[in-house]
């Protein structure tokens, strides 16, 4: 029963998540709405409902510092791409270890 309900309210909030998406310009933000706040909404919401609202906020700070961590590797290999003229594989293969030094240095710091 519990995974029909997590499909049904995932399924729901990843919908509003891509009409939002369609509504506002440019385009190609509808992928930024459709995909990452839209299944954290849902997670968030199942947590709350099955473990409790500490146990929510603990993965919902878990959840910010890994949004962190991947603006930063982001913004790494973007500027790598660009200011070096580096192949997206290439910038995102290598750089992958500061998304995870990034990660693990705010778990350390922060939610430790």
């Amino acid at each position: 029963m519990e995974i029909i309900f997590r499909f049904i309210i995932g399924g729901a909030v990843v919908s509003v998540f891509a009409v939002l998406g369609d509504v506002f310009e440019p385009k190609s933000f509808a992928g930024l709405f459709g995909a990452a706040p839209s299944i954290a909404l849902a997670t968030i919401a199942l947590t709350i409902h099955s473990e409790g609202k500490s146990y929510a906020a603990l993965e919902a700070r878990s959840m910010i510092a890994g949004a962190i961590a991947l603006f930063v590797y982001a913004s790494a290999a973007s500027w790598s791409m660009m200011r070096h003229e580096v192949r997206a594989s290439v910038s995102a293969s290598a750089l992958i270890s500061v998304w995870l030094a990034v990660a693990f240095g705010l778990w350390f710091v922060c939610l430790r």
